[in-house]
């Protein structure tokens, strides 16, 4: 039998209760679809937790997700493709044809691990704004950029500025 991997996002809304009780709800159907080839069946199973989306999705900025590595049927699996579209609470899923299904953690829950492992790093060091030497308020550099001495200002022509409402009036 085919093997597929199935990754969805639920909303954020949703707790991971609600998440695992989908998960649940899939295993169900590929068990009652089971009538005409024995077998189909979840064989692994992972929440990712929740997580930001690239771009928002329905007004919705994070998401549950969730991999489920399942043994089935082409046809069992696009009722559980047409169960999840059917959900409120989904955002998105993916659904893969695959070789064999991994028994070790996917890359995902592997590189939470390493960064919980990593720990301190030591002091931070000195930021853009820390560095450098200390400036006053007359100092800043966008004061020096537009006096020219005199008081008055490099983009000054001898009439004033020209532009706007004045400019009108003065033709």
């Amino acid at each position: 039998m085919p093997l597929y991997e199935t990754v969805f996002i639920a909303r954020n809304d949703v707790t991971q209760q609600q998440v695992e009780s989908i998960a649940d709800a899939i295993a169900v159907q590929l068990d009652t679809d089971n009538g005409t080839e024995p077998g189909a069946t979840v064989k692994k199973r992972e929440y990712w937790g929740l997580r930001s989306l690239a771009y928002r999705i329905n007004k919705n900025r994070k998401g549950h997700y969730m991999l489920l590595g399942i043994e089935a049927n082409p046809a069992s699996v696009k009722e559980m493709e047409r169960q999840l579209g059917l959900n409120e609470d989904v955002l998105r899923f993916m659904t893969i044809r695959i070789e064999a299904i991994a028994e070790t953690p996917s890359a995902i829950l592997s590189r939470k691990s390493d960064d919980r492992e990593r720990g301190f790093r030591g002091p931070k060091p000195a930021g853009r704004f820390d560095s450098g030497r200390k400036r006053g308020f007359d100092d800043r550099e966008e004061f020096r950029a537009r006096d020219d001495g005199d008081g008055g200002f490099r983009g000054e022509r001898e009439g004033g500025f020209r532009g706007g409402r004045d400019a009108g009036a003065e033709e």
